[in-house]
This record gives C-alpha cells, sequence and structure tokens, in this order.
C-alpha cells in the first residue's frame, strides 16, 4: 500500500509539471524552447534591418557635369568706352604701297583716315571700293573686293589714325599696258571707299591715278597698324 501511494504521488507530481510547462509555452509573449539559441549554445545575433528611415535623408549627390570646352558661337567686344566714327570723323587720304605687285599699274595703294573729329571714335570691318570714272562719283564703277586679314574694333584717338591696304591686278607692259586676262586696262582719278558705318569717302592718289585689271581689288580689315 505505501509502495503504491508513492507511485501515485510521483506520477501527480510530473503531471503537475507537464502542465505548468505547457501552461509556460501558451503564455502571450512567451518565448518557445530553444528560441534565442543557435545550437552552439550562443546567443543568435538579430539579422540586419533592410528598412531606410525616410527622416532627415538626403538623395545621393549627382556627379556635377564638367563645363564644356570651345569658343562660344558668339565673341563679345570689350566696350571701348567710345562711339562710332560717323562720316564727317574721318578724313581719307591716299598714297602708293612701298610692298606691291610688280606690273606697270597702281599695283597697291594705302589708305589712311585721320579722326579730326576732335574725339576718340571707332572703326571696324573691311571697306568697299569703287572707281569714280572721270572722278565723278555718279560714274562709280564697283570693283569686286576680296577680304584679308581678321576684322576688330579699332579705337581710333583724337588726331589718331587707322588704315587699310588695296592690291590691284596690276597692269603689264609699257604704255597704256595690258591685262594678263586679255581684259582692257581701266584708270579712275579717284576711288570710292566706303567705311562700315562711316559712310562713303572719295580719295585720290597722292602719286598718280588707279590703272588696274579685271576690276577686282584685295582689301585688309581697317587697322591700328599701318600696313607696308
Amino acid at each position: 500500500m505505501y509502495g503504491i501511494g508513492i507511485r501515485r504521488v510521483a506520477t501527480a507530481m510530473v503531471t503537475a509539471s507537464a502542465a505548468t510547462l505547457l501552461m509556460t509555452a501558451c503564455q502571450p509573449g512567451g518565448t518557445p524552447a530553444g528560441a534565442g539559441s543557435s545550437p552552439s549554445g550562443a546567443p543568435v545575433k538579430p539579422a540586419a534591418s533592410t528598412s531606410t528611415s525616410t527622416s532627415g535623408s538626403t538623395s545621393p549627390s549627382t556627379p556635377s557635369t564638367p563645363a564644356t570646352s570651345g569658343s562660344p558661337a558668339h565673341t563679345t567686344t570689350p566696350s571701348t568706352g567710345a562711339k562710332a566714327c560717323g562720316l564727317p570723323d574721318l578724313k581719307a587720304s591716299m598714297y602708293q604701297a612701298a610692298v606691291r605687285p610688280d606690273g606697270t599699274g597702281t599695283g597697291a595703294a594705302i589708305v589712311e583716315f585721320t579722326n579730326v573729329s576732335g574725339k576718340a571714335c571707332t572703326v571696324q570691318g573691311y571697306p568697299t571700293v569703287a572707281g569714280a570714272g572721270n572722278g565723278s562719283p555718279e560714274k562709280n564703277r564697283p570693283l569686286k573686293v576680296t577680304t584679308t586679314g581678321g576684322a576688330s574694333t579699332v579705337k581710333v584717338a583724337a588726331g589718331g589714325k587707322a588704315w587699310t591696304k588695296l592690291t590691284f591686278v596690276q597692269v603689264q607692259g609699257e604704255a597704256d599696258g595690258y591685262c594678263k586676262s586679255g581684259a582692257t586696262p581701266a584708270s579712275y582719278p579717284t576711288l570710292v571707299v566706303g567705311v562700315p558705318g562711316a559712310g562713303a569717302h572719295q580719295v585720290a592718289l597722292t602719286d598718280g591715278v588707279i590703272a588696274e585689271c579685271d576690276d577686282k581689288v584685295t582689301v585688309t580689315a581697317l587697322s591700328a597698324a599701318k600696313p607696308s
């Protein structure tokens, strides 16, 4: 009897312990057996969070685009502080150039513009050229102009000068001469030289008349440097 009582008490205690364990496992927030540990018994580290907080976050910086090198579509000319020259501001004169093609015609001439306005003014570009028949501007015969050299703004001080050089298709031979092209040479007592923005100036050579072939002329840009 005594042995039977002991077995009953032991069975009751085992049953009670099992019930306690079962109730603990079912409690809210309870941790199942074995949770939070690795097979080796070391604590398990929580997995890294994959969510990103947007509070105070900044967008990744965008690499700046390097500036494009090269010349701009358009070049800005610094202000000269002077107005453009007008027709009455300039006085023109013309003489034969020291460097000119071989022949018996004029070959090349320098046209010199003197600023007589009393104030600085500017000129720029390539002159137009016409032969004045019998020295009369109303009988102008425009020459076909070929330009050479780069044009820039030229500031002409009061009393200062600007120049252009005219090079003609040269007359060859003696007396009235001849043109290599077979054309008849032309001569003009005066030329009408047009300055961009500053009107047309009638001017005569200081030493002779203009004799040229083919009604062609090569013209340099107006310059502050005197050509040869």
